[in-house]
C-alpha cells in the first residue's frame, strides 16, 4: 500500500465521521421509556411539515354557475384547470376535479366490494386533447364522439369515460347517482358526468 492511498483512507474516514456527526445531530433524541417532550416535539414538526409540503386540492363551494360549472373552475376556462384543482382518482393515472375523483375513488371501492370492476379509459381533458379528441372521433353533433373543444365535461375535470362489461354497467346504472354520476350522453353509455 503506498502513502497516497494510506491518506486517502485516512480522508475517506474523516469524511464518514463528519457525516456520521451530522446525521446524528439531526436525528430525534433516542427514548428508552416513554415519550420524552423533544420526541413529541419533533413528531409534531415532522407531521406539520408533511401537511404543509403536501398540496390539496380546493375545497368545493358547493355553487355552480349558469352552465352548470362549479364556481371553483369556471374562472379557469375549460381544459384549463391547473394540477392544483385536480386529483387523481385512487389506483388509476386519471385525474379529475378533487371532488369527483373522490367520488368516483368511493364508488369504485364499493362496487369491488361487491365483486364489480369499474375501469377507466379517460377522464380530464386539456384543451389541446380536446382538439385531438375532435380531430380523430369527429363532432358529436356531426355524428362523431367528440363534443366541440372547449365544451366537454371532460374539460371541467367533470367526466370520465368508463370500462364496463354489462354487470358493471347495471350497477353503475342502479348506483351511479348515489355517486354523483350520471349517464348523459345519448350513444356514448360509458360516459359519466359529475354533477355536484
Amino acid at each position: 500500500m503506498t502513502i497516497g492511498s494510506v491518506d486517502g483512507i485516512a480522508a475517506i474516514s474523516q469524511r464518514i465521521a463528519a457525516i456520521q456527526s451530522t446525521i446524528g445531530s439531526l436525528a430525534p433524541p433516542s427514548r428508552t421509556t416513554g415519550t420524552s417532550s423533544s420526541g413529541v416535539a419533533f413528531a409534531d414538526a415532522l407531521q406539520t411539515a408533511v401537511a404543509e409540503s403536501t398540496p390539496t386540492a380546493p375545497a368545493s363551494s358547493g355553487q355552480v354557475n349558469a352552465d352548470g360549472v362549479p364556481v371553483e373552475l369556471a374562472g379557469y376556462g375549460n381544459g384549463k384547470i391547473p394540477a392544483e384543482a385536480l386529483a387523481t382518482v385512487d389506483g388509476t393515472g386519471h385525474r379529475l376535479w378533487a371532488p369527483a375523483a373522490d367520488s368516483l375513488t368511493r364508488l369504485r371501492a364499493d362496487a369491488a366490494a361487491q365483486g364489480v370492476t369499474i375501469g377507466i379509459t379517460d377522464s380530464y381533458r386539456s384543451y389541446e386533447s380536446q382538439v385531438d379528441v375532435a380531430a380523430r372521433k369527429g363532432l358529436y353533433s356531426q355524428g362523431g364522439l367528440a363534443a366541440v373543444p372547449g365544451t366537454s365535461d371532460h374539460g371541467w375535470g367533470m367526466a370520465v369515460d368508463l370500462d364496463l362489461d354489462d354487470t358493471a354497467q347495471a350497477w353503475m346504472r342502479a348506483n351511479g347517482a348515489r355517486y354523483g354520476f350520471v349517464e348523459d350522453t345519448p350513444r356514448e353509455p360509458w360516459h359519466w358526468a359529475y354533477q355536484p
